[in-house]
């Protein structure tokens, strides 16, 4: 099931941040998806393939994750969304670094469809 969350502006406007139709925290930066928290046990059930050589943290293909399917923007999913660390579970929809990510890909902010 997809993550979404409603967001209330200060303008009185109201946003649903669908994550399947979004992807972008998943793809704004090689640097961010880094493992800080969790356990030996959760790192183990990440597929190889995904984690990065120095096994800091989530591979990228550039800024992108490699477990991140679609088009970002349109249809997006996570191929280890049960699996995932941490750093991508604190990512909330509507929160500082979803906005950040969604501006840095220009995606909208506010108004979006339901």
């Amino acid at each position: 099931m997809a993550a979404a969350s409603v967001l209330s502006s200060q303008h009185g406007t109201t946003a649903l941040f669908d994550c399947q139709r979004c992807g972008a925290c998943c793809s704004y930066s090689a640097d961010w998806p880094r493992f800080s928290t969790e356990d030996d046990a959760q790192l183990d059930r990440i597929p190889e393939k995904y984690v990065a050589p120095d096994l800091s943290g989530m591979r990228c293909e550039g800024a992108r994750c490699s477990a991140l399917s679609g088009e970002v923007g349109k249809s997006t999913g996570c191929g280890i969304y049960d699996l995932r660390p941490d750093v991508c579970r604190a990512c909330m929809p509507g929160d500082e670094e979803c906005l950040m990510a969604r501006r840095a890909h220009g995606l909208a902010l506010t108004n979006l469809p339901p």
